[in-house]
């Protein structure tokens, strides 16, 4: 098998399969997984509670959430539970790809995925052409997993289904920002600053996350960014702060694809679509989604069935997400600010408060799997040398 792409969903799929016996070669185009991160990051409680992630990969948790208006009226939001933790993205990734190493998967780093040639034999098999170094090598596959984002040219290549909607996000991660409060999620709702979605600022006490979301053709995402930041430095300290590193890249927002699955191969995370159309979170479905690709995949190459793909379809998925679609398209069409500031005030009244709790804190950030098997319960190897 080839899994192109080595983030969150192309790091798990790769584990699972390797760990049940596939031959897996994983293929990225960056040297190192530390570099170019694209998330925040940002685990939800679910998560948190399903899957063993590594303690040392995660920020201190969060539970309090302070939504903002455009006119900056703020209301607060504070759960029981630990809701949120901020994973060092650049850390799991490279925990997960000893883990994949361990599992005797074949890395490929520095690697670009050139395309596929379906050649029809009898094992259904797939030349797949990838490049390094300047040389271009072909790898003989019986299947293709499609880790490779928002815009997937493995998509293109199996002819599955493609993302069409989309926001941008970029954002600054910094250390030493000097903070009186516990650790909090600050969301700022203002449709001139972040057109369609929000801009954020995430203290966990060891780490802040500036940013701002939207769709590209409203606004320059890099100039919000710093007019953002510019006005957040009346409110935190800024001056002893160090930026670790700039994140940004491409959210799909339309859902989960119809079509994501065919006996060439298939996509998994935001190829696939797989995020939240109105929170536009994507690690929850990403690593649901990515167990049942790994169980779904093992069973259509060990029986030969091509029925075993019917199970993974985004049809059905989608049919859970129709009020977060609607929503998704009601947020989009907003650009008054006065219309958001009254939404705002809405929410912020006894009756409706509760609303805002489910955006925030509830727990359906993407449906379970049927036979989810190894999805749940994931185990990480901790302490153990890391490989070089």
């Amino acid at each position: 098998m080839v899994v192109v792409g080595a983030g969150l969903a192309g790091l798990q799929v790769t584990r699972l399969l390797a760990r049940g016996g596939a031959r897996v070669l994983l293929a990225d185009r960056k040297n190192s997984l530390e570099d170019s991160v694209h998330t925040t990051g940002i685990f939800v409680r679910r998560t948190l509670e399903d899957f063993d992630l590594p303690g040392d990969c995660l920020g201190p948790a969060v539970r309090k959430v302070r939504l903002y208006s455009p006119a900056r009226r703020a209301q607060e939001l504070e759960s029981e539970h630990e809701e949120f933790r901020v994973g060092r993205m650049g850390r799991l990734y490279e925990r997960m790809l000893e883990e994949c190493i361990e599992a005797r998967a074949v890395w490929s780093p520095s690697t670009r995925y050139v395309g596929a040639e379906f050649k029809g034999t009898a094992s259904g098999g797939t030349e797949v052409l990838l490049e390094r170094a300047g040389l271009t090598r072909r790898v003989s596959a019986r299947f293709v997993v499609g880790a490779d984002g928002a815009r997937s040219r493995v998509a293109q290549d199996l002819g599955l289904d493609e993302n069409t909607e989309w926001i941008v996000g970029v954002e600054d991660v910094f250390r030493g920002v000097a903070t009186l409060k516990e650790p909090c999620f600050h969301c700022f709702l203002d449709p001139r600053l972040a057109p369609g979605y929000l801009a954020w600022v995430v203290c966990d006490g060891e780490e802040t996350h500036v940013g701002v979301g939207g769709y590209a053709e409203r606004f320059d995402p890099a100039r919000a960014l710093e007019e953002f930041r510019s006005e957040m430095s009346r409110t935190f300290d800024f001056t002893r702060a160090r930026k670790v590193e700039r994140r940004g890249g491409r959210i799909p927002v339309g859902g989960v694809l119809r079509n994501i699955a065919c006996e060439r191969g298939l996509l998994v995370g935001d190829a696939a679509g797989a995020v939240s159309p109105l929170t536009a979170g994507g690690l929850d479905p990403c690593m649901r989604l990515s167990g049942l690709a790994a169980e779904v995949t093992e069973e259509f190459l060990s029986t030969g069935d091509a029925s075993a793909l019917a199970r993974y379809s985004g049809a059905g998925f989608r049919s859970r997400f129709v009020s977060r679609l609607w929503m998704r398209r009601a947020l989009s069409s907003v650009n008054s600010p006065f219309l958001v500031e009254a939404a705002c005030a809405v929410l912020r009244r006894a009756p409706f408060r509760s609303l805002a709790r489910h955006v925030f804190f509830g727990r359906g950030s993407f449906p379970d799997v049927a036979g989810r098997g190894r999805a749940v319960g994931v185990q990480f190897a901790v302490g153990h040398e890391r490989l070089k």
